[in-house]
């Protein structure tokens, strides 16, 4: 029963047009995802995908997208990224899968799940990056969603462990009120994706930060590998 987690599948079963493939380091990446996935991740495994799932602009159109990712070994649990569109209510997302047999999905948003003595957390985050803007309303709103998660976790007598898309650290950047509840909460392990090609790899934090172990876990930065945690 092991622990992986990768960010940033960008599927696109549903519109072959935006395969990411054009990009360096993506050649043949669903390829690569679902190889490497069979040869590590086992059925009674865990893996978190940490956001930018599927390209589909709806639950609908993403359907080709889940069915490959349920039809994986193991138990998913996946969280909002930037260019997931499908994204909707939970109730709404909740239905939609049960009604398509998308049993090995769960969806991480003002909640956790158990994994041992562990509570598996998260949000999607927020920019405090160059050249995007920040919006302070949903900035408050992520803040408020990471922390209803945690407590959870805590509520349930666990230790959390935080999944994000968006990197709380990026370069000279920081998201002070992301990193205020990480510190306030004693989180010891966050891991992010969103971040893509060599160069920007380069300017992430991927170490031991005022006591909190980042990971960057995008796809591209794990070579379409999913990274065993424990």
């Amino acid at each position: 029963m092991s622990l992986y987690v990768i960010g940033d599948l960008h599927l696109c079963l549903c519109d072959s047009s935006k395969t990411m493939s054009i990009f360096a380091g993506w050649d043949d990446y669903q390829r690569k995802i679902e190889e490497n996935w069979l040869a590590m991740v086992k059925g009674d495994d865990t893996v978190v995908v940490a956001g930018d799932t599927s390209w589909g602009m709806s639950l609908q159109q993403a359907t080709p997208d889940f069915e490959f990712l349920n039809n994986l070994p193991g138990r998913k649990i996946i969280l909002k990224g930037n260019h997931d569109y499908w994204w909707t209510t939970m109730k709404k997302m909740e239905d939609f899968f049960a009604a398509n047999g998308f049993d090995s999905i769960s969806i991480l948003h003002n909640n956790h799940y158990q994994y041992g003595e562990y509570g598996i957390c998260g949000t999607r985050g927020w920019v405090n990056m160059p050249g995007e803007v920040q919006d302070e309303k949903v900035l408050r709103r992520e803040v408020q969603r990471l922390e209803a998660s945690i407590k959870s976790a805590l509520n349930a007598g666990l230790e959390p462990m935080v999944f994000m898309h968006y990197p709380p650290i990026f370069a000279s950047n920081f998201n002070y009120d992301i990193l205020e509840v990480l510190y306030r909460y004693n989180i010891k392990d966050c891991y992010y994706g969103h971040i893509h090609g060599h160069s920007a790899h380069g300017l992430c934090v991927t170490n031991t930060y005022d006591d909190v172990n980042f990971h960057l876990i995008s796809g591209d930065y794990l070579q379409f590998i999913p990274k065993k945690i424990m």
